[in-house]
């Protein structure tokens, strides 16, 4: 422990502790803008400058260590004139239109300068940087208004290891971006948004959809459906004042009403029949593994490693409902592409269904139906562009809102989101049971998975207490657990005694080092679950900010509570699903599913 002064209070801290986190760990306040905590501290705006006791110079308090006796001003006039002047001179290479920017009043740059009392800006000059590239269909960057602080850098580089961001040129020419002056659009980006969540300011943010949707919503001729992300319900609340984790599904369902959809439905159904389609799919994968191969139980796992040339059946098998992972395989492991589960994800299958199985039910023309997918991903807005995801010539979803740009909507719409009385979704595409709403967070598709696939092999529930698999709940990053078969029926007789081994990675950092082990024969997991950002969709690229691991283990708390408030914790117990199935699809994996809700990958280079 060291011993310490700041502002003449006696402190006490860990050896190793930095002077802000040591000032944050007994209320002091010293304000900071590039530092995100656990994550990025390099002390690049040196906004958190303070005094220290015998150095010639100010310290940045995010990269210097306490010492023991260590005598510390956060606030002498010396500190806070050098801190005005920081900001006046970032400042003057910024745009100084804030009643136009998509951030106004929810700008970290905008806050530090109220905290910080700055009230006149005496610098003006040439501005280091003016593009804008919105070639990506997720991502816009506005180069302009970025202040350098790197956070985006060491998003991309250190948690999620894509490494497309970094910065370009040095001194009053540096730009953040992808290398050789690649656009967004033409770089091996996954658009999951990660940077979008970090930054600070206008810089990086989510391609807007409103006004598509707008126009679609005041258009007579389109019958416009709008479908909701699990996620959406712990997080939505945010952005009107709610503690992070408050479930508003009914007040989200209340609100899309009143702005003017015609049908509300829960993207839950899908994720129900993803259970149903990528559950099927597995069993068949594990069936057809031993009959084809006449392995003998005890050499099953030695010998999944033959299988990693594309041939069927591929295992392990790995999920596919998260856009942002599917274009990271396409991109970084192409040659592993046919260990992906071919289910669409859940919002893209309903989007089918709307325009198939509803539009038939209601008599409506596909091409007069316009949906919108509520999500807390900018990837999915990559995702709808996709030409696999077209059926009959129409697109199965029009437009992509994050949880950001649906708060927009309703505030724009003059909706009182806290007084409005709670609303419900139509049928049949609205009834979910508890094992889709844990899809949004880490862990939950496989857990989803594990009710309904233990149920089929062994006609009994799952033995855990309340269905929790709890090995794989929380935010580490790879979390697994291994569930040995007993009691198998009589066609599954041969999984008796099988101890089946699953893995759970948030962020496509965990995704490479779970791949590598597949490359390299080292893996012994059936089955993978991939989510591409941090937490899960909980904290995906269009979620409110901020975002930190509090924040993320609130909405997951929502989310479990979510499910285990319902009378329907399995998927396959779903009524609507069976009837959907007896009414239209046939069966899981039949020829009018596969077509409906399965699909195909692109290899897609690195460069």
């Amino acid at each position: 422990m060291v011993n310490l002064k700041i502002n003449n209070k006696e402190i006490t801290v860990p050896e190793g502790t930095t002077v802000l986190e040591a000032a944050k760990q007994h209320n002091i306040l010293i304000p900071n803008f590039c530092y995100m905590e656990g994550v990025h501290q390099i002390g690049s705006c040196r906004i958190c400058v303070v005094e220290v006791e015998g150095a010639k110079t100010l310290q940045a308090s995010c990269v210097t260590p306490v010492r023991e006796g260590m005598v510390v001003r956060t606030n002498s006039a010396r500190v806070r004139k050098a801190r005005k002047i920081l900001y006046e001179l970032m400042l003057s290479d910024h745009p100084k239109d804030c009643l136009g920017c998509s951030r106004n009043q929810n700008c970290e740059f905008q806050q530090l300068g109220e905290l910080i009392q700055v009230e006149e800006f005496r610098f003006e000059g040439q501005k280091s940087k003016n593009v804008v590239d919105d070639t990506s269909p997720s991502i816009v960057r506005d180069s302009s208004k970025c202040i350098l602080c790197r956070r985006c850098v060491t998003m991309c580089n250190e948690m999620q290891g894509v490494g497309i961001l970094n910065a370009q040129s040095r001194g009053f020419d540096t730009e953040i971006g992808p290398g050789e002056d690649l656009p967004l659009g033409s770089a091996a980006c996954a658009y999951c948004g990660q940077c979008t969540t970090v930054c600070p300011v206008g810089a990086l943010k989510e391609k807007d959809s409103t006004q598509a949707v707008w126009e679609a919503l005041l258009d007579p001729s389109k019958t416009v459906m709008v479908q909701t992300a699990p996620a959406i319900r712990a997080a939505l609340g945010e952005e009107f004042g709610y503690e992070p984790g408050t479930l508003v599904t009914g007040k989200m369902a209340g609100a899309l009403r009143e702005i003017g959809f015609d049908y509300v439905f829960d993207t839950n159904f899908a994720a129900d029949l993803t259970i149903m389609e990528e559950g099927t799919e597995f069993l068949e994968r594990i069936k057809s593994f031993f009959y084809q191969q006449n392995l003998m139980l005890p050499e099953f796992l030695k010998k999944v490693k033959i299988h990693l040339e594309g041939k069927e059946p591929t295992l392990p098998m790995i999920t596919s409902c998260s856009p942002g992972w599917i274009k990271y395989i396409e991109h970084y492991y192409p040659e592993l592409l046919g260990h992906l589960s071919t289910c669409k994800s859940p919002h893209m299958m309903l989007g089918a269904l709307c325009k198939s199985y509803f539009a038939e039910k209601k008599g409506l023309d596909p091409k007069d139906i316009f949906v919108v997918s509520i999500m807390p991903c900018t990837a999915k807005k990559f995702e709808v562009t996709r030409p696999e995801m077209v059926n009959d010539g129409v697109p199965n979803v029009d437009a992509v809102l994050t949880t950001r740009e649906l708060a927009r909507m309703i505030k724009d719409a003059g909706v009182d989101f806290k007084n409005l009385a709670d609303g419900q979704f139509d049928s049949p595409l609205g009834l979910s049971s508890g094992a889709a709403d844990i899809f949004g967070t880490t862990g939950g598709v496989m857990e989803a998975a594990i009710r309904t696939v233990y149920e089929v092999v062994t006609g009994r529930e799952l033995p855990f207490e309340q269905m929790h698999v709890k090995p794989i709940v929380g935010l580490d990053r790879i979390k697994t657990a291994a569930l040995t078969i007993e009691g198998a029926k009589e066609e599954w007789r041969f999984l008796e005694g099988v101890t089946v081994n699953v893995a759970v990675t948030s962020g496509l950092k965990g995704a490479a080092q779970l791949l590598d082990e597949i490359k390299q024969g080292r893996s012994t997991y059936h089955f993978i679950e991939v989510m591409g950002c941090p937490g899960g969709c909980i904290s995906g690229g269009g979620q409110p900010r901020p975002v930190n691991n509090e924040i993320r283990q609130k909405r997951l708390e929502a989310i479990y509570r979510e499910d285990e408030g319902k009378a329907l914790r399995k998927s396959h117990e779903n009524p609507d699903i069976a009837k959907i199935y007896e009414d239209f699809l046939g069966k899981p994996l039949g020829h009018k599913s596969h077509d409906l809700l399965h699909t195909q990958y692109t290899t897609r280079s690195k460069y």
